[in-house]
C-alpha cells in the first residue's frame, strides 16, 4: 500500500492553508514588478534530541522588517507576530530533518501602476526540506562575473529586495554554463562584493578579512555570526576593501550564507587557492558553526530557537 505525501502549508493572505492554495494572480505588482522582500532562513535537525533548532530567527525578522522599511512597503506586522508565524508554520508541517523559511512581504495589489505608495501590502510564507545548497565538504570553483553588484544608490544593496536577485541570477548562471560552481562579483569600482547569493571571507594566516558593508554587499546574518565565532577562535577579523588579486592571493577562501553555510573555495578563475584543498580554518569554522546551530553544544544558545516544547539548555 502506497503511504499518501505528506501534506505541506503555507501562509498566506491572513492564514494557514495547503501549500497548493498560496498563488499569487499573474496580475498582482509584485510578479510584475519584483516589489517585496523575502528572508532564507534554517532550521536545523538534532536527532538525539529530536528537536528542530531554527537558525538566528530573531535576527532574520529583523532584517525581514529592515527591508520592508528601506522599500517603504508600508508593513504594520511585529517582530514577535512573525517569529511566531516561523514556528507555527514549522510545528504543521512537522518538519523533523533540515529545513528552511522562505517569508515575505511584497506588494499584492493587481495594477500595472510603478509605485509603491498606496498599494496593498501582504506577507506570506513557506517552508520545506533542505538539506545542502552546495557541497560543503570540497572545494568550489568561482569565476569572477561580468555581471557587477546591483549599486546601492540603484536597488539598497541591504535589503532582500525579490526584483533584484535577477542580477544574482545571471552572475550564477553565467559561471555555470562556463563549468564553475559560482559567481564572484565585483563592485561598480572594481573591488570584490560577494558571490551571487552568498558573503565572501579570506584567511590571511590567521586573520580573516570580509569586504565591508559599504561595498554593496547584503550585510549577511551568517557573516555576522562567522565574525563573532572566528574571535572566540582565537583568529583576526576585519573588513574592508577586498581587490581580485588579493583573493588569488590568499590562504584560504570561503563562502558563507544561510543557503551555502559555510563552503570552502579551491579555485578562482581557474587559479588554485592555497593547496586547492578545503582550508584548515575554513572547515575549522564550518565544524564550529553546524554544532552550534545543531544545538550540540552549549554555547551560544541564543543564536537557535527551538520548535518543539523544549527548553534549549544545550
Amino acid at each position: 500500500m502506497t503511504t499518501p505525501p505528506t501534506r505541506r502549508f503555507a501562509f498566506f493572505e491572513g492564514e494557514y492553508v495547503p501549500h497548493e492554495q498560496a498563488r499569487v494572480p499573474i496580475s498582482s505588482h509584485v510578479v510584475n514588478y519584483g516589489t517585496g522582500c523575502f528572508e532564507g532562513i534554517r532550521a536545523y535537525w538534532n536527532g538525539e534530541r529530536e528537536q528542530l533548532f531554527v537558525t538566528l530567527l530573531g535576527a532574520h525578522i529583523d532584517r525581514l522588517l529592515r527591508s520592508a522599511r528601506i522599500l517603504n512597503l508600508g508593513y504594520d506586522g511585529t517582530r514577535d507576530e512573525l517569529c511566531d508565524l516561523v514556528l507555527e508554520l514549522l510545528r504543521r508541517n512537522d518538519l523533523r530533518e533540515d529545513s528552511y523559511i522562505r517569508p515575505l512581504i511584497y506588494k499584492a495589489e493587481e495594477t500595472i501602476k510603478v509605485t509603491l505608495t498606496g498599494l496593498r501590502t501582504a506577507m506570506a510564507a513557506y517552508c520545506m526540506p533542505m538539506g545542502g545548497y552546495v557541497d560543503i565538504d570540497r572545494g568550489l570553483r568561482l569565476a569572477v562575473s561580468s555581471w557587477r553588484r546591483i549599486d546601492d544608490n540603484a536597488i539598497p544593496a541591504r535589503a532582500k529586495v525579490i526584483g533584484s536577485y535577477v542580477n544574482a541570477a545571471l552572475a550564477s548562471d553565467d559561471a555555470r554554463q562556463k563549468g564553475f560552481d559560482e559567481a564572484l562579483m565585483l563592485t561598480g569600482d572594481g573591488h570584490l562584493a560577494e558571490a551571487s547569493s552568498s558573503n565572501l571571507f579570506l584567511v590571511d594566516g590567521d586573520v580573516l578579512v570580509t569586504p565591508e558593508s559599504s561595498d554593496d554587499i547584503l550585510v549577511g546574518i551568517t557573516r555576522t555570526a562567522v565574525l563573532e565565532l572566528a574571535v572566540e577562535m582565537g583568529l583576526r577579523a576585519r573588513e574592508g576593501r577586498v581587490d581580485r588579486s588579493q583573493a588569488l592571493a590568499a590562504d584560504e577562501v570561503f563562502l558563507c550564507g544561510t543557503g551555502v553555510q559555510i563552503a570552502p573555495v579551491a579555485e578562482i578563475d581557474g587559479r588554485v587557492i592555497g593547496d586547492g584543498q578545503p582550508g584548515r580554518i575554513t572547515m575549522a569554522l564550518q565544524k564550529r558553526y553546524l554544532q552550534v546551530m545543531r544545538g550540540e553544544v552549549v554555547d551560544h544558545a541564543d543564536w537557535r530557537t527551538p520548535v518543539y516544547a523544549e527548553t534549549d539548555s544545550g
